[in-house]
């Protein structure tokens, strides 16, 4: 496992070695810049044609790179002996000069196996450190009574007032004859943005509306959130035809909302090739329809993608994505493991996170290459020191965590550390083993 807190003590060595043989002998140009390329991971030749996924050992979440989250466990959680939980998200924010780290994810009622087809909404969690202590944020002085961490839920529409929406119609809970109860938050993302809280988050699938909606806090991390004034009607951006078929025409929004912000602008990220600018009040996109894309390389044919996520470093632009890798048989016998569509012979594997690099927001993004093996569905950050770290959840749904096997193992709160290969190869990877 690694330490958050305190640094690779190989980094820091090559570092100091690097410096004392700068005073003993000062370098050529071409020493300099061969030392400077040294002090880097070497970025990986990509598996040819594009769209074939890598699945070497060195791209999963391990016992040295990785670990799961020690959240505080609610009474549901006492039974599996630590929280159930699908696309993690942690991140790392400086409040009063002090660091807060968050950690949120879709969650499940007791009862179910998955988070559907309902569920109770969102909890989050905060802590001084990334090993902890991980505490459920207090959200007792709100609602007294309630179920601590819960800091939104369909189960508080009737909180509502004029001019003051914290749940609109097309998030509260419905039933119909096939399932029963519906509806369920999805995906949360928490961001601390000019000072202030937001939830960024999706309706699911079995919601009378499905897609992405935005929560801006009255008071403190734990809340109170009310809905922003964009969502009153319908999730962000436009429907279009998409989902399971259950799902009812017009009701398929872009789902996963993630909000990505650069000094004192943010802008909204959605499934899984949209984006736009929010208002400079927060409280909608310009524009709120109609919603420009990307401009990424595409694979041939291009899968079906989730959990759009920007992230800044070095300069560049890192947009991440879900992709399952499928395998197939190849006619020599062998396997063949891609980031196909669905079809005959195929069968899911592991839910990748696969990364393109751009030097603008808006793109052009490079080629995607697999960033983590089994570690679709994330975001990236910094602690507090300044590494960087990937979430991971291993998806319980399919593929390689279904296993019966392994199930009891999969939906966890994990992180893994990143290495970034500098400014000339700019590629993010999980962290590789050495030698």
């Amino acid at each position: 496992m690694t330490d958050s807190d305190n640094g690779s003590n190989l980094g820091r060595l090559a570092l100091l070695a690097g410096v004392l043989g700068a005073v003993a002998l000062p370098p050529t140009a071409a020493q300099a810049a061969s030392a400077q390329t040294r002090r880097y991971p070497s970025n990986w030749p990509d598996p040819e044609p594009y769209g074939l996924a890598d699945t070497r050992l060195d791209l999963w979440p391990r016992d040295d790179n990785s670990f799961i989250l020690p959240l505080e466990m609610r009474p549901r959680d006492e039974e599996l002996g630590r929280v159930w939980m699908r696309d993690t998200y942690v991140n790392c924010f400086v409040v009063g000069g002090r660091p807060v780290y968050v950690a949120t994810g879709t969650t499940r009622v007791p009862g179910l196996e998955a988070a559907g087809p309902w569920n109770d909404g969102i909890f989050v969690w905060v802590s001084p450190s990334l090993r902890g202590p991980w505490r459920l944020v207090d959200t007792t002085g709100i609602r007294p009574g309630a179920e601590k961490g819960k800091v939104w839920s369909p189960e508080f529409a009737g909180e509502n007032r004029p001019g003051r929406t914290v749940v609109a119609p097309w998030q509260e809970y419905w039933y119909d004859d096939r399932f029963g109860k519906r509806g369920q938050a999805w995906a949360p993302e928490v961001h601390y943005f000019r000072g202030r809280w937001y939830i960024v988050a999706c309706m699911g699938d079995h919601s009378r509306k499905v897609g992405s909606f935005m929560l801006v806090s009255e008071g403190g991390i734990e809340g109170p959130y009310r809905l922003v004034e964009g969502n009153l009607d319908k999730p962000f951006g436009d429907s279009f035809v998409g989902g399971p078929n259950f799902i009812e025409p017009g009701a398929y929004h872009h789902i996963d909302g993630s909000l990505y912000a650069e000094g004192d602008d943010a802008w909204l990220v959605l499934h899984n090739h949209v984006y736009a600018k929010f208002r400079d009040d927060m409280e909608d996109t310009v524009p709120a329809t109609g919603l420009p894309a990307f401009q990424q390389r595409p694979y041939s044919p291009e899968p079906y993608l989730e959990g759009a996520y920007v992230f800044k470093h070095g300069g560049k632009y890192f947009l991440l994505h879900a992709a399952w890798n499928r395998t197939s048989a190849e006619p020599d016998g062998g396997t063949r493991h891609a980031y196909d569509p669905p079809g005959p012979g195929r069968v899911q594997y592991q839910y990748d996170a696969v990364v393109a690099v751009s030097d603008t927001f808006e793109g052009p993004y490079s080629e995607r290459w697999t960033m983590g093996v089994g570690a679709g569905h994330n975001n990236i950050f910094r602690d507090r020191s300044g590494h960087l770290w990937a979430t991971f959840f291993r998806n319980p749904n399919f593929g390689h965590w279904s296993d019966p096997s392994r199930i009891a193992d999969a939906a966890v709160p994990g992180v893994v550390r990143l290495e970034w290969t500098g400014p000339q190869g700019n590629r993010l990877y999980v962290q590789r083993r050495r030698g």
